[in-house]
């Protein structure tokens, strides 16, 4: 199993909207970054599990975890003219972005970025380096069993 961190802007899909969807799982879609598409595409497998981080809103941070229920295929935004995801490139016979479906473990209470900087602990954490603007991130072990520990 591989742990990872999961960023969205709450106005997109917020915790609360991810746990009142059916299933409480929802398509990780929209990524137009290639490495983080290449994390979902070639490294994510059906049970990793993944902190989701509110990003880009007044208290960024941790509020819960998720966990890859669906391997990735093919973002269907890109191939959507009305949406600001749409990639004129790509075709169904040649896509270039992938998703993968996340379902709610749990929500958590937060987890400020500015509380995940105070930790020794996390100091090599991907998400706190300068100048880390990937919106998916592997997450070290130790450090996956440090947050959860301080939930």
């Amino acid at each position: 199993m591989r742990y990872w961190l999961m960023k969205s802007e709450p106005t997109e899909v917020s915790i609360d909207d991810l746990a009142a969807r059916p299933g409480q799982t929802v398509a990780w879609d929209g990524i137009r970054n290639y490495q983080a598409r290449n994390f979902m595409r070639n490294q994510m497998q059906i049970g990793d599990q993944a902190f989701f981080y509110h990003s880009s809103c007044a208290e960024p941070g941790i509020v819960g975890i998720t966990t890859v229920s669906k391997l990735a295929y093919p973002d269907a935004t890109q191939f959507d003219p009305q949406s600001k995801y749409y990639d004129p490139k790509a075709t169904p016979e040649s896509p270039r972005w992938f998703n993968v479906e996340v379902t709610l473990a749990q929500k958590t209470r937060l987890i400020s970025i500015k509380e995940l900087r105070s930790y020794s602990e996390l100091a090599n954490m991907r998400i706190l380096q300068k100048g880390n603007r990937l919106s998916i991130t592997p997450v070290d072990p130790a450090e996956w069993a440090f947050i959860v520990s301080i939930l």
